[in-house]
């Protein structure tokens, strides 16, 4: 049960005493009630491989209330997150702590939730864990910290391979999430899974049904915020585990995509993710909105797909259609509106920028753009430079060089015009003064004549704006 603590190991509780010496307090004052502690699961991992955070998990045979009660004492704030599973949390400083009584859960296969005991070992409590890199524990309560690594954690850390304790099926039979988590762990840790992982989720992918949309939806937000989600993204594709929650992207791969040279549609869309990531820091760091759109940009080409006589396919409107899929999809999953509205917007406007040619547009047509993509416009700009992904060097040369000149010139019209505060240049009081009129549809009518003004012409000023107004009025009556 005790593993011996190789060099590895002993500078993560090194880091740890270091890093968290506010765990080792709690420690102590769990030990003088007469109960144990342990760091346990992600942060031992994340010490080992020289990443702990300010989160830290911990494992006890205090009972919820036993926990809640010494942490009050400890920590400035607790909270109870979820006593009915064992686990209350508190912060100390920058410090947040999750305390959760040892466990030994059973599950009714049909069920969600599982049914929660209380265990009495921390060695039947590791047991039960998803993967044997999160099956460890740093015991904080003996006279030494003792390292306990039961199924050769450390071993599967060094050579970067994801585990399940015991046997696949019967840890995804307890948790069917689990399933996606070995999906996330490739993504964000960049490891391979164990082809036991791989032959039970194919058996077994169907038992994502039992999940609900708000677990599946955190757990793939979880992958395509990672570093390197084309590997776990791929890993729900090829086990059939995406069919049960985002159908449309493995269906991407039915669809030969000839513009972009690549054997698929959804090649071409991973490549098109990899790329946006590749551009995001303009947007502040990894970024859901971006990251969506990049990967479900071209869901509506499969319904839109028509052959061409002579040879060839087309995929006309395939913007609208996926734009509506998007909308359809991420309610499913629970997405909060906003975002939901901006995936769909920047999927509809995924093509705009291929009606620029080599500079045709007009003043009046980059407004439009400006105007259309609103808030979204750096994002938009992001989506097309990323959806390039032609291997012709001198063709993806030219795409760049010509969405930097309609960059500079939305650049410049932003400092002439204000373009991102487009409105027209009376406003709605303005325009019922001018006409005589009162609150009424016509207001509204006359406002989007002045905007339509603005969007073609430019800003045109008080008295040159009243004037078209009065025409605009004339002509109406």
């Amino acid at each position: 049960m005790k593993t011996p603590i190789d060099a590895a190991t002993q500078l993560a509780i090194t880091t740890l005493s270091k890093q968290a010496p506010a765990a080792t307090d709690l420690a102590k004052q769990f030990k003088a009630a007469g109960f144990k502690l342990a760091l346990v699961g992600g942060p031992v991992r994340d010490a080992i491989l020289g990443r702990l955070g300010n989160d830290l998990d911990f494992t006890t045979d205090a009972l919820p209330k036993q926990s809640e009660k010494i942490l009050e004492k400890w920590a400035d704030s607790v909270w109870d997150i979820g006593a009915a599973f064992g686990t209350v949390a508190g912060k100390k400083g920058e410090i947040t702590v999750e305390i959760t009584t040892y466990r030994s859960e059973s599950y009714d296969p049909s069920s969600r939730k599982p049914d929660v005991e209380f265990g009495k070992s921390i060695e039947a409590d590791l047991a039960r864990r998803d993967f044997t890199i999160n099956a460890m524990a740093l015991e904080l309560t003996t006279e030494q910290p003792t390292f306990i690594d039961l199924f050769n954690g450390v071993t599967d850390l060094q050579n970067k391979i994801i585990k399940t304790p015991g046997k696949p099926e019967d840890s995804f039979t307890d948790d069917p999430l689990r399933m996606m988590r070995a999906a996330r762990f490739m993504s964000q840790l960049n490891f391979a899974v164990d082809p036991a992982i791989i032959a039970a989720i194919k058996n077994m992918s169907s038992r994502l049904e039992i999940i609900s949309a708000e677990r599946i939806r955190d757990e793939f937000t979880k992958i395509i915020l990672s570093s390197a989600p084309r590997i776990g993204i791929t890993l729900l594709v090829e086990t059939g585990l995406a069919d049960y929650f985002l159908p449309e992207v493995p269906k991407l791969k039915l669809e030969i995509d000839e513009h972009h040279h690549h054997k698929d549609v959804y090649e071409h869309s991973l490549t098109v993710l990899e790329q946006a990531i590749g551009l995001e820091q303009r947007l502040g760091g990894p970024n859901l909105t971006l990251r969506l759109a990049a990967l479900l940009h071209d869901i509506g080409k499969p319904k839109t797909k028509q052959l061409i006589p002579g040879g060839g396919v087309s995929f006309h409107h395939h913007e609208v259609v996926g734009a509506r899929m998007c909308k359809e999809r991420l309610k499913k999953l629970r997405f909060d509106n906003h975002l939901i509205n901006d995936v769909a917007k920047l999927t509809f406007l995924h093509l705009r920028f291929h009606g620029y040619g080599s500079g045709e547009w007009t003043d009046s047509a980059v407004r439009r753009y400006v105007r259309d993509a609103g808030e979204l416009l750096t994002h938009l700009h992001l989506l097309t430079r990323a959806d390039c992904t032609t291997r012709n060097k001198k063709k993806a040369e030219g795409l760049a060089k010509t969405y930097d000149q309609l960059e500079k010139r939305i650049e410049d019209l932003m400092a002439q015009e204000e373009l991102n505060k487009i409105r027209p240049d009376l406003t709605g009081d303005e325009i019922m003064q001018i006409l005589g009129i009162k609150p009424s549809p016509t207001v509204g009518k006359a406002y989007e004549f002045l905007l339509e003004l603005r969007l073609e012409h430019g800003p045109q000023g008080v008295e040159k704006a009243k004037e078209e107004l009065l025409k605009w009025w004339k002509e109406q009556n």
